[in-house]
């Protein structure tokens, strides 16, 4: 019997898991690493964020739903990975700390065969000094909406500046990103307009000044080096795009900023230009930069590893060219295919938590040095086709032997669809509804646009809400296992 463990419970791990389980049955054990004990629908806590949803309309305990399937589920953290084992025996294992009630802080080693790692992000907020409380957590300057809690957090604090709106005191909400690398922009994006949308339900819109903040280069880049799509028959930028809903809803933006330190209703910021700038807020939602969770590996001697499984800002290596160099030597083909961590073949990385090559949008940096550029985005549509992918390799591999051919995911050969909510409401709810075919461009093949624009399209509607509203029951009927769920794409 060989076992496969898995460590993180978000989409991708939990794809891994369940799919995994599902394909290998009682004959193989799959496990479940993670320290959370509901798993969470993310692109809906936005939703949340605005008091559309409530938490328990996101979240559902996941011991329930694993016990069900047969997977063992233990609510800790992965510290450690010993992939070489320990001295007096070569299994490799790895070391969980328990957050479950009553045992927090306890340790196990547990042993493996396989390794999926799909632990997705540390949210860094203390890379940027005051967005962070000094102790990794949320600071009290700023909301966020990262996590079910951080949303409903959110929501409360949006309803004060709602009241004081309604007395007729104007207040200036400011929401983006908290630092020059960070990526999710799709979040604070959506949530920005949800907000907008909100307050003109609410009768305040003419006493709120709304104001985008973004390490984009330019509107509607999302860390892809932004697109051109199909619009009504003709092929429109994702900048354009982008800019003429900020103008129609009378949303400000300042883009290509590094919020460098965030205070009591005041942000600083360096643009790409090496200006500073301050800005002043009465309410402020910023969305972190992403790094690894900080896992740490070791040999079996003790000796300290961790650089080969791991590149520097804590994401695993996979199989990616890392040394492709200067901006003008990347290439889609860069991009990892298998996340087989090439120094250990029976370990994998799924979702977040593989490492990228490099940048999707072009590098910069101010005159002084400062990087302002988005990262990567790895969440969502992908995540989940990774995680289905990775699963089939490692089930081959148990079956089979480890000379299987490995199953293939590139995000350079993979296409996706995005649904941002720009409002909720039965009648008069939008959403920008948007495909990307590939997701990395590729300009060897598509030159130009680096993107098929036969299958790269966008439109913006009450039916793109439907369809996010749809998307967010379809979702957790999936993941809580319920019949048909293999049917439900990623």
């Amino acid at each position: 019997m060989a076992r496969l463990v898995v460590m993180g419970g978000g989409v991708a791990g939990h794809t891994t898991a369940t799919f995994a389980k599902k394909w290998l049955g009682n004959e193989h054990e799959v496990v479940v690493v993670t320290p959370n004990s509901q798993w969470n629908w993310i692109p809906s806590n936005i939703w949340v964020g605005v008091g559309q949803m409530k938490k328990t309309d996101v979240v559902f305990p996941l011991a329930p739903v694993y016990e069900k399937a047969g997977i063992d589920y233990r609510q800790a953290l992965g510290k450690e990975i010993h992939p070489n084992g320990k001295e007096g025996s070569d299994k490799p294992f790895i070391v969980i700390e328990s957050t479950k009630d009553g045992e927090v802080g306890k340790t196990e080693e547990l042993e493996y065969d396989y390794l999926v790692n799909a632990t997705g992000p540390k949210l860094n907020f203390d890379a940027t000094p005051g967005l962070g409380n000094g102790k990794g957590q949320m600071g009290t300057n700023t909301v966020s909406v990262c996590t079910a809690e951080h949303a409903v957090h959110a929501n409360e604090e949006l309803k004060k500046i709602f009241a004081k709106a309604k007395s007729r005191e104007r207040q200036k909400i400011l929401v983006g990103t908290g630092h020059g690398l960070c990526t999710c922009q799709g979040a604070a994006f959506e949530y920005i307009f949800n907000i907008e949308h909100e307050a003109k339900k609410a009768g305040v819109r003419d006493m709120l000044d709304i104001k985008w903040i973004s390490n984009e280069a330019f509107l509607g880049d999302f860390g892809m080096g932004g697109l051109h799509m199909k619009v009504g028959g003709y092929a429109v930028s994702s900048k354009l795009f982008a800019e003429s809903l900020y103008a129609e809803r009378n949303v400000e933006w300042i883009i290509g900023a590094h919020t460098s330190k965030v205070e009591d209703g005041k942000i600083e910021y360096e643009l790409l230009d090496g200006t500073m700038h301050e800005e002043a807020f009465d309410f402020a939602m910023f969305i972190p930069p992403f790094s690894g969770v900080g896992m740490k590996a070791y040999d079996k001697d003790g000796s300290d590893i961790t650089d080969l499984l791991f590149a520097p800002n804590g994401f695993m290596k996979v199989d990616a060219k890392y040394d492709a160099g200067a901006y003008e030597n990347w290439k889609a083909s860069d991009w990892p295919s298998t996340y087989q961590n090439p120094s250990f073949s029976n370990i994998f990385a799924a979702g977040i938590a593989f490492a990228p090559p490099h940048l999707i949008s072009k590098p910069m940096s101010s005159p002084n040095g400062t990087p302002i550029n988005p990262t990567p985005p790895r969440t969502g549509m992908p995540a989940g086709i990774i995680g289905k992918a990775v699963a089939h390799s490692v089930c081959d591999m148990i079956k089979k032997g480890n000379n299987v051919d490995l199953h293939r995911a590139s995000m350079a050969e993979m296409g996706a669809a995005c649904v941002a909510s720009a409002g909720k409401g039965l009648l008069d709810g939008t959403a920008a509804a948007m495909t990307v075919y590939p997701v990395v461009p590729d300009f060897e093949k598509y030159p130009g646009t680096g993107r098929d624009t036969n299958y790269t399209f966008g439109e913006i509607g009450l039916a793109g809400h439907w369809i996010k509203h749809i998307l967010h029951h379809m979702f957790i009927w999936k993941a809580k296992l319920k019949p048909g769920w293999t049917f439900i794409p990623e």
